[in-house]
């Protein structure tokens, strides 16, 4: 059962999503696994091993040489919709809270069903990927902590509006940040 959503195309546009918010991949992680790939690698790396999020994360950066990190941003919803597909489950959580997540039958079959781009995704990451999409010079641990912060940003801004209060501290977060980081 092949869904169109997994069959790898060539990238247009800005990288963003269909409602034109960013994917929080560094560099646009559709082009560095296409369209629906991620999906396809987060469920076969599962599918070798039961993982948590964070562990996948560091499997797909190690097999990348280091050059690409997909953002918690990214992967925690992919696979959420990888269980609501019921192609993951998730184990009790750990004593940390943190899930693990096994593949199911319907993963494995969907995994055979998608053989061919699955062991292309895979055969990519692991002669790692040519550096198209990829910002080159930026080591993957700033990239990460830089996505990690817009995330836990655009998480509170979510959430109940500041007030004036929060929203000087907030700016002082930022602002002590920016000069630390100058200093380096």
């Amino acid at each position: 059962m092949t869904s169109s959503d997994d069959t790898p195309r060539p990238e247009r546009g800005t990288g963003r999503g269909r409602h034109g918010h960013g994917h929080g991949e560094h560099g646009g992680g559709h082009r560095v696994f296409g369209r629906g790939g991620l999906r396809l690698v987060l469920l076969q790396l599962v599918a070798d091993a039961p993982r948590h999020g964070y562990e996948l994360i560091k499997a797909i950066e190690e097999r990348l040489g280091g050059r690409y990190s997909p953002s918690p941003g990214v992967v925690y919803p992919t696979l959420t919709l990888l269980e609501e597909m019921g192609l993951v489950q998730v184990d009790a959580p750990d004593a940390g809270g943190r899930k693990r997540y096994t593949v199911t039958p319907a993963g494995q079959a969907h995994l055979e069903a998608n053989r061919a781009l699955t062991d292309e995704l895979m055969a990519r990451m692991q002669a790692g990927v040519d550096g198209a999409g990829l910002r080159a010079g930026r080591p993957p641990q700033v990239m990460r902590a830089i996505e990690n912060l817009k995330l836990a940003m655009r998480m509170r801004l979510a959430r109940q509006p500041l007030d004036d209060e929060q929203a000087h501290a907030f700016a002082a977060v930022l602002d002590h940040a920016a000069q630390q980081i100058e200093r380096i």
